[in-house]
């Protein structure tokens, strides 16, 4: 028989810790006068034409685009870029050698964009909306995820198959940078994260909220096709290393492993959460197609 979720109502609400904050005190040259390019970093600058085409369909502020005179009038760009004009965006038409000099040599496409920084949700707004959007929302929650090209993968396929948003730790974790942006094509601009000091205390507060936390092992866990995946998930993906750690896995509900009968010993941490994923959605798309 599968696995069913038990009510959970004598969870009870988990406490509030209080965090002390430091004050970093960082000394600035001044400013030169005259007028200055800024600065591209990693976390501000975004690439390629799903990623900027997506922000630039969404409500997040763009500060400047560097675009080829071919793209910049190519249909599917030009009214977008001169509604973002109007908006006070700073366009810039270059040649492919400056945006390839611009974008680090990335694989730009053509079009690059300075963002303003990306704006994580706070962890009960972005709970609440997921309740709101979804009966039986899904929220995956990322356990020190360090490669940026391995959280941009989970992002898009999470927001593919139809999940209500991300957790990821403050510390020891990739954050959402422009590489994440780039590999998510675009996904980040309806997919809301939350980004957690405690990883721990925010599964407390999904089980107390009424998700049932799914754990993902390479190792000792239930067959991942035995269970009945209905009602609010949190599924939790370990790092690419180590996997889950020991205390995220005491706060999980279940663990759950997918069967390998090859010689290769684990999955790649994108290509594991993609492929639970798809069973928790096939399970529900399955039992919509009987009814």
């Amino acid at each position: 028989m599968p696995n069913k979720p038990v009510p959970r109502s004598d969870r009870r609400n988990p406490r509030k810790g209080k965090f002390s904050e430091r004050k970093t005190i960082v000394s600035r040259s001044p400013q030169p006068k005259g007028e200055s390019l800024p600065q591209e970093t990693d976390d501000d600058l975004i690439y390629g034409r799903h990623s900027v085409l997506a922000a630039l369909e969404s409500d997040r502020q763009l500060n400047r685009i560097w675009i080829t005179n071919k793209l910049h009038y190519d249909p599917r760009f030009h009214g977008l870029i001169q509604a973002s004009k109007a908006k006070g965006t700073v366009i810039d038409e270059v040649s492919l050698q400056r945006l390839t000099q611009i974008t680090n040599g990335a694989a730009h496409q053509g079009i690059a964009a300075q963002v303003a920084p990306y704006r994580y949700h706070e962890l009960e707004a972005l709970i609440a909306q997921a309740k709101a959007n979804s009966d039986e929302p899904v929220i995956v929650i990322a356990d020190g995820i360090a490669d940026p090209h391995n959280l941009g993968a989970i992002i898009r396929t999470a927001e593919a198959l139809g999940s209500q948003g991300l957790i990821i730790p403050q510390r020891r974790a990739a954050s959402v940078t422009s590489t994440v942006s780039k590999v998510a094509a675009g996904a980040l601009e309806s997919f809301p994260v939350a980004r957690v000091v405690n990883l721990s205390r925010a599964l407390e507060t999904l089980k107390a909220e009424g998700f049932w936390i799914y754990g993902t092992v390479a190792e000792g866990g239930k067959r991942l096709q035995d269970f009945n995946f209905r009602g609010a998930i949190g599924l939790v993906i370990g790092s690419e290393g180590n996997g889950l750690s020991l205390l995220t896995q005491r706060c999980c509900d279940e663990l759950i492993s997918i069967p390998l009968d090859g010689k290769t010993p684990s999955l790649n941490a994108s290509v594991a959460a993609a492929i639970n994923l798809y069973e928790i959605y096939r399970q529900r798309w399955s039992e919509k197609v009987h009814l």
